[in-house]
């Protein structure tokens, strides 16, 4: 199932399933909202998935991503992981920090769950010094998930998303030495249009990962096209290890953190830092700046025969 949320004056939005080739939509019957379509996941599936058989047979409505809000545009937790190793390993040379010890365990932050912005909504930032940049993810909602749940971990995967995860860079470092989470350093996140089942990624889920290339563009040129597979931990993974110690209520959004595979010297990044930690390397100091106002990003990711899955992210960066 495809699912996107349009709005109609409320917080929320209203829950609208979307066809198989994203071109059409109806509002969903089962559920006024994808929180509701969450909360009673198990029990409204069969009637989600009749209303999705009957879209795709005709019908609906012209379905229009630029007029779409994030799917869940508010959340109760948001839980950002770090699973691509070659992004933490590159991040760590660049900044002279000793090689981790690997533990076993995922890295993980709370981040800002109140809202996440619509696609194509502008990204309001304090100031262009705070190191502006964008951060290309997949990112998974779960349903109602126990404690300590273990081998079924991926089962409790409602729903794959695509976000851009904002980021300060000039703010992190200063954060990271508190000792404490970040706050200043990470605005709200955004999300693709489109939410849909693990089935509709078909070959491309993948060991509980994304295995399709996330395309980011930085003001209308091509800036990188890392593949989602190459996560340490899969999704499965990180939200065995977001419950260990509590229940996971419907709706917590699991994040996998910058995509990034280690030839990004070949296909690029999904990340300012990423490149300007490259060009520390190769050439001694970074050379691309960070976002400025006016500037945008675009990111899609499409299934391996071009055809539409999440939508695309397409934000321009405005003082607050």
């Amino acid at each position: 199932m495809r699912f996107a949320t349009l709005p109609d004056g409320s917080p929320d939005g209203r829950l609208h399933l979307v066809s198989r080739d994203n071109t059409r939509c109806i509002p969903a019957q089962a559920a006024p909202t994808l929180q509701a379509a969450l909360e009673g996941w198990d029990a409204l599936s069969p009637a989600l998935q009749a209303e999705y058989a009957a879209l795709n047979q005709g019908g609906g409505q012209p379905f229009d991503p630029a007029a779409a809000l994030a799917p869940l545009p508010r959340a109760w937790q948001w839980l950002d992981g770090s699973a691509f190793e070659s992004h933490g390993d590159l991040m760590d040379a660049v900044f002279g920090f000793e090689k981790k010890e690997k533990t076993g365990r995922p890295l993980m932050y709370q981040g800002v769950s109140d809202r996440f912005l619509a696609p194509s909504a502008p990204a309001r930032m304090p100031s262009e010094a705070d190191g502006i940049d964008f951060e290309g993810e997949f990112g998974v909602i779960c349903k109602a998930t126990p404690m300590g749940v273990n081998g079924s971990a991926a089962d409790h995967i409602a729903l794959v998303v695509q976000i851009n995860d904002w980021s300060l860079r000039k703010l992190a470092p200063v954060e990271m030495k508190t000792g404490f989470g970040w706050i200043q350093a990470k605005p709200p996140c955004s999300m693709a249009p489109v939410a849909v089942t693990p089935d509709e990624l078909g070959a491309a889920w993948r060991d509980a990962r994304v295995d399709l290339p996330l395309n980011v563009e930085w003001n209308g040129a091509a800036f990188g096209a890392p593949n989602g597979y190459h996560m340490a931990f899969g999704f499965d993974d990180l939200v065995r290890h977001a419950a260990y110690s509590r229940d996971l209520v419907p709706g917590t959004v699991i994040g996998s953190g910058t995509v990034s595979n280690s030839t990004f010297r070949q296909i690029g990044s999904a990340c300012i830092a990423e490149r300007r930690g490259i060009e520390t390397l190769d050439e001694g100091a970074a050379r691309t700046p960070f976002m400025s106002f006016g500037d945008e990003v675009r990111m899609e990711c499409r299934a391996a025969d071009g055809s539409a899955l999440f939508g695309a992210i397409r934000q321009t960066v405005v003082a607050a």
